[in-house]
């Protein structure tokens, strides 16, 4: 097609729509093993138009690395006001991804090439907002790269001999090297709680010929088996699992952090979607949210919130329109004291307690049982106005329940 200069990109670009225009729609799948690590890669597209399919790639990542470009205008235009190195590092603080890299591209396109200079000047611009966001910069390790020629990606580069390498200081240990690879070898898994009831967000559903349907998602809580039945919610259906696979190779159990297919009996593929979430019929299926208390902090928000604002709020995989329904109380942000009952409106800066309503079926869990269904984005305006950590869920009561109920009392 004559784009020579997209040959990379095309690895995880697999989309005719992608590859036509040059930019990534969707979010993309790859898998890496580094020395030490089996590392599933999310490909996240970086334009504000398909800022949705980010959020979803963020919502499954326990690191992310944040590209910077080291070209003339770009790391400017990224970092503006509007700018989306900006808006993306502080969505993925915000759903709960906490350990970051930053890797500054392009450095064969800077001027002059491969300049040292340029690469300190990227990496003092974005750590004043990294730190405004809430990383700690010592545990950021930042590298020069360039992808196009292949630069410290896996080997050192003769062109930058003044870097030294990067080093990273966290409570966990030291870490240093000198190249990308290193970095990814060097990061540390979270701890996974496979005691807790299962929680599967969707990411994608999909129907494959002779097999039938296939949701695919990351399973953050609890273990998933061949022949468990499992419940959807918000939809309240339920199905048996009849085979799991991760990267196309067949599993018999999938522990929490596997990024996993698995083929279901007698759901049709519109049934489901991104944004329900799975979870075993038996031990405390999920279910839908009829609404809920979360303390909110405004960012960023050119006028006043009052009670009936709906944004849309960004909660692991799902993308749902939520109402501001009672201000119950302002708080202070550091100190968590309450400072007045019942605000009329809050402004940029301000915390509350909050009440919502989901505007369209919803499943969110409080942020104690379950973090990575609990913290979530509101969004508005085109840029992220709030953040906020769920305290408590009123939960839909579902008419299969109350069948349950009234057999139970027959009975």
């Amino acid at each position: 097609m004559g784009k020579g200069s997209f040959k990379f990109a095309w690895a995880l670009d697999r989309l005719r729509a992608e590859r036509e225009r040059g930019v990534s729609i969707d979010l993309a799948l790859g898998r890496l093993h580094t020395r030490r690590r089996a590392l599933t890669l999310l490909d996240a597209p970086g334009h504000r138009d398909f800022l949705k399919n980010m959020l979803t790639a963020t919502a499954q990542a326990d690191a992310a690395v944040l590209v910077v470009s080291a070209a003339p205008g770009e790391f400017e235009a990224g970092v503006s006001r509007q700018g989306q190195t900006r808006e993306h590092a502080l969505l993925a603080y915000t759903l709960g991804v906490k350990q970051l890299v930053l890797c500054v591209n392009k450095m064969d396109l800077a001027e002059p090439p491969y300049s040292q200079r340029r690469f300190e000047e990227v990496v003092r611009g974005v750590g004043l907002f990294l730190r405004k966001i809430g990383y700690s910069l010592p545990a950021v390790p930042c590298l020069p790269v360039s992808g196009w020629a292949g630069d410290n990606l896996a080997l050192p580069s003769q062109k930058m001999s003044w870097f030294k390498g990067w080093q990273v200081k966290r409570k966990e240990g030291y870490g240093k090297g000198q190249t990308l690879l290193e970095v990814l070898d060097s990061l540390l898994p979270p701890v996974r709680l496979s005691n807790k009831p299962l929680r599967l967000p969707l990411q994608d559903v999909y129907k494959i010929g002779g097999v039938g349907t296939v949701p695919v998602g990351k399973i953050e809580t609890g273990i998933l088996k061949p022949g468990m039945t499992v419940s959807f919610a918000p939809t309240n259906l339920s199905a048996e699992v009849r085979s799991i696979e991760m990267h196309h190779e067949p599993l018999e159990v999938a522990f929490p952090g596997y990024n996993i297919g698995f083929n279901v009996k007698n759901i049709a593929v519109k049934n489901l979607r991104r944004g329900h979430v799975a979870g075993n019929s038996r031990n405390d299926p999920p279910a839908a949210a009829a609404h809920f208390i979360a303390q909110v902090i405004i960012l960023n928000h050119p006028g006043f919130i009052r009670a009936g604002y709906s944004p849309v709020i960004d909660c692991h995989t799902a993308h749902v329109t939520c109402q501001f329904a009672e201000l119950y109380e302002k708080i202070d942000r550091r100190s968590g004291q309450k400072l007045e009952d019942s605000p009329s409106m809050l402004k940029s800066g301000d915390s509350a307690l909050i009440r919502l309503i989901p505007r369209k079926p919803m499943c969110v869990e409080r942020f104690f049982d379950f973090p990575s269904l609990g913290r979530f984005a509101a969004r508005d305006l085109k840029q992220t106005v709030a953040v906020g950590v769920i305290k408590s869920v009123e939960k839909k009561s579902t008419g299969s329940a109350r069948k349950q109920v009234q057999k139970a009392l027959l009975i």
